[in-house]
C-alpha cells in the first residue's frame, strides 16, 4: 500500500502507535481511491484522515467493516470528532479548536459528499450539526479489504466525477494567459495580483523597458513560474533562492537597466525600508536599477501613496500611459544616490 505519511516528515505520526500509523494509510487510500486529492502537507491529510475515521466510527483495523454511516443514525458534532480523535487516535487537539475540524479537515470530504452533515440545512455555525459518512460510501468502505475492492470502487463510482479532476478542471479554466513582450507566453493563476502582473508585462514593459527582457516572474501559486537563473547571475544579481525577490525582474540590454518590479495588491509597495532592503541585495549589480511600484487602480494607489519611497517610480495599470515619478531631478531611471548639486 501507497505510504501517504512517512514518520520522518511528520512527527505527529511518528508518535503514533503503529496500529494508528497503518489505520491513517489506509484511510487515505481509501479517500485517495474515492477521487479526494491527496496534494495537501502531510499534517493536513492525516487531519484529514482521522476526522474522516471518527465520522465512520472507525478506531481499529476491524472498524472498516463496522463502519457506520448516516443511514445508521451516526453522527458526530465537530466537537465530538476532536473527542474522538484525541482518545483514540493519540492527538491532542484542544477543544477550541472545532472550527477547525469543518473548515479544514473536512472541507474536502464534504464537498465530494463522502460525509454529509446531519443536518444540511442549519447555519454554518451550528454547533447541534454533526457529521457521518454518506451512505453510499459507507457501502464500499465495509467492503475495503476484499480481494476486488478496487474494482469494485471503480465500478460504483464510473459515474461520478472525482473531486480531484473537478478542482483541476477549475484551476485550469480560471488560468490567465499572458504573453510576454519576447512573444512567449505564460499561464497565471487566476486572481488581482496575476491580473496586474499580466498588465505589467504586457503593457508596462511595452512602453516603458526600453526592449526589457523578463528574467524573473513569481505566481501566486509557483514563485519561480519564469526564470533565467544564468542572466540574472551574470548580471550579479543576489541570491534567488533569497525570500526578498520582486515580482518581476527584466532587463533592458540597451539602456544597461534591472527593473525591480512590485506589483501591488494587498501589500507590499516599495517603501523607504523595502527599498533600502533591495539595494543591499543588489550592491554588486552590474546594471543600473530601476525600482517601480505598479497598482491595478488609482484607488489602490492613493491606499499605500504614504508609504512610498522616494526614487522610485510608479505606473498605474488603468493609466498605462503615464508614470508617478517619487523624485524631481528626473524621470525614468536608476538613481546613483546622493543629492544634486
Amino acid at each position: 500500500m501507497k505510504q501517504y505519511i512517512t514518520p520522518d516528515k511528520l512527527k505527529t505520526f511518528a508518535e503514533k502507535p503503529k496500529g494508528v500509523q497503518l489505520l491513517i494509510q489506509q484511510a487515505l487510500y481509501i479517500l485517495d481511491s474515492f477521487g479526494i486529492p491527496m496534494n495537501a502537507t502531510p499534517r493536513r491529510l492525516e487531519r484529514m484522515a482521522i476526522a474522516f475515521l471518527a465520522a465512520g466510527d472507525i478506531s481499529n483495523k476491524s472498524g472498516f467493516g463496522k463502519t457506520k454511516d448516516l443511514s445508521h443514525g451516526y453522527s458526530l458534532k465537530t466537537r465530538e470528532i476532536i473527542e474522538y480523535v484525541n482518545k483514540n487516535f493519540s492527538e491532542k487537539i484542544s477543544s477550541g479548536s472545532y472550527d477547525d475540524i469543518r473548515r479544514k479537515d473536512l472541507k474536502l470530504l464534504t464537498i465530494a459528499e463522502v460525509v454529509l452533515q446531519s443536518s444540511p440545512n442549519s447555519a454554518t455555525n451550528d454547533s447541534t450539526r454533526g457529521y457521518s459518512i454518506n451512505p453510499s460510501y459507507g457501502e464500499l468502505i465495509r467492503e475495503f479489504g476484499s480481494d476486488d475492492w478496487d474494482l469494485k470502487v471503480k465500478e460504483r463510482l464510473k459515474n461520478m466525477v472525482p473531486l480531484s479532476e473537478k478542482l483541476m478542471r477549475s484551476r485550469e479554466i480560471k488560468r490567465v494567459e499572458v504573453v510576454l513582450p519576447s512573444g512567449g507566453k505564460l499561464t497565471f493563476s487566476s486572481g488581482e495580483h496575476n491580473d496586474l502582473q499580466k498588465a505589467i508585462l504586457e503593457d508596462f514593459l511595452p512602453r516603458y523597458g526600453f526592449g526589457a527582457e523578463v528574467l524573473y516572474i513569481g505566481d501566486t501559486s509557483d514563485k519561480y513560474l519564469y526564470l533565467e537563473k544564468e542572466k540574472l547571475e551574470k548580471l550579479k544579481f543576489f541570491e534567488l533562492a533569497h525570500e526578498e525577490l520582486p515580482d518581476v525582474i527584466a532587463y533592458s540590454k540597451e539602456k544597461n537597466w534591472l527593473y525591480l518590479i512590485e506589483a501591488v495588491h494587498s501589500s507590499g509597495p516599495i517603501s523607504e525600508i523595502r527599498l533600502l532592503q533591495l539595494k543591499n541585495l543588489t550592491s554588486e549589480c552590474t546594471a543600473g536599477i530601476v525600482y517601480v511600484t505598479a497598482f491595478l487602480n488609482r484607488s489602490k494607489f492613493r491606499q499605500f501613496i504614504a508609504d512610498i519611497a522616494w526614487e522610485t517610480e510608479v505606473w498605474i495599470a488603468d493609466n498605462p500611459d503615464h508614470l508617478v515619478h517619487f523624485n524631481g531631478d528626473k524621470f525614468l531611471g536608476p538613481y546613483s544616490g546622493g543629492f544634486l548639486p
